[in-house]
């Protein structure tokens, strides 16, 4: 890797906030959030309006390793969320976290195969949550974006490569019935998923990008396929 590369990264102020820490968002293990600014995706739901919209941060990458230093041996992992991480050039910043010492969960949308392929392949992550945001016919409609190859591509390569991951889906009752979820059930079968899959019902904290409200009807979850491990959140 040059010089540039990793000195241009390091120093620039993409990272719109950080949770010091958290024992809830990374599998059995005590982690801190980098929270990156930016989206490629306005999804109706998503309650992180002010991340999604930001057009810059507060911290860079250096200011994060900062603080990163004074919690070796306190905590375990670093989680990368958003926001889109895998939107920027994480990996000068994932090599210093290493470093460290630190375990690496990257969340993400799945939309930049290619960055996450690279950090796979670099060894720099271990443990991946991709969102599956919606089933084909109705990825556009949710997220506003048309990446669902994009996405796909990641999917399929965190499957066929035995990378641990986890897939999960936010579900608004408005947006996504029984129908749609048994569609992501259904492929995720069809593609050989082996791993539990995580729904998350919407809350209304009032910050949602389309201003959602709660669901006018709830959501059955005795009408959900059971060919796949299930675990609501």
């Amino acid at each position: 890797m040059s010089t540039n590369r990793e000195n241009n990264s390091l120093s620039a102020k993409f990272i719109y906030d950080l949770t010091s820490f958290t024992h809830l968002d990374y599998p059995d293990h005590l982690s801190c959030i980098v929270w990156f600014s930016g989206c490629n995706m306005r999804c109706d739901y998503c309650y992180n309006k002010d991340i999604v919209f930001a057009k810059e941060g507060k911290y860079s990458y250096n200011d994060i390793l900062d603080f990163l230093k004074t919690r070796v041996n306190l905590l375990e992992a670093v989680v990368l969320s958003g926001g889109e991480a895998s939107s920027y050039d994480l990996v000068p910043f994932c090599r210093k976290i290493k470093e460290l010492g630190f375990k690496i969960k990257l969340d993400t949308n799945g939309t930049n195969f290619t960055h996450v392929k690279e950090l796979l392949a670099l060894n720099l992550l271990d443990y991946v949550a991709l969102d599956y945001k919606a089933p084909e016919e109705k990825f556009t409609q949710i997220t506003h974006s048309n990446k669902f190859d994009e996405f796909s591509k990641t999917l399929d390569f965190l499957i066929k490569n035995n990378i641990s991951f986890e897939a999960r889906t936010t579900i608004h009752r408005d947006l996504l019935d029984e129908n749609d979820i048994n569609k992501i059930i259904d492929d995720l079968k069809t593609r050989g998923y082996k791993n539990n899959y995580y729904i998350q019902e919407f809350l209304d904290t009032g910050t949602s990008i389309a201003d959602l409200k709660e669901p006018k009807s709830k959501f059955n979850r005795s009408l959900l396929h059971k060919d796949i491990q299930i675990i609501f959140r």
